[in-house]
């Protein structure tokens, strides 16, 4: 069995939806102009590739990866060796743009990370995102008991 966990858009809310706009635009503009294939390929890059872990529960590995285009994904598989760890981190993330008459956008996210660690207990890649402290430790749980790691 595998699971998906889809992180952040990679060019954050701002830059996605900038990126969905120009998807668009160039949608229409392709009727009449090639051009606008460009603004199509650029547009679903920016508003469609995201991050995320896959986990494959029956082989007992992890995978951190992008989602180039929301198709395509990347990375590596790391299999779960018997030293790993999982833990639980608070994340603050704030995404900032600026408009043309200089004022400032921001968006902050709140959220708890699950990761995995080494033996050393130094970051290895996370693996799921969750909203609460609760909801962080009992995704943890049920991840412990999956596969068989200790928990920080």
């Amino acid at each position: 069995m595998k699971q998906n966990n889809r992180f952040d858009k990679s060019f954050g809310p701002v830059g996605s939806s900038a990126g969905i706009f120009m998807l668009i635009i160039g949608l229409i503009i392709s009727f009449t102009s090639l051009y606008g294939l460009i603004l199509v390929i650029l547009g679903a890059f920016l508003g469609l590739t995201s991050t995320g872990t896959q986990i494959d529960f029956d082989n007992k590995r992890m995978k951190f990866s992008d989602s180039i285009f929301g198709i395509f994904r990347t990375g590596r598989w790391i299999p779960i060796e018997p030293g790993m760890k999982l833990g639980i981190r608070g994340q603050n993330v704030v995404w900032q743009a600026f408009s043309r008459s200089n004022r400032s956008l921001n968006i902050e996210d709140k959220c708890f990370m699950i990761i995995l660690l080494n033996s050393d207990e130094q970051e290895i890649m996370p693996v799921k995102k969750a909203a609460t402290l609760d909801s962080a430790q009992a995704e943890l749980e049920l991840l412990e008991k999956e596969l068989g790691l200790e928990l920080i």
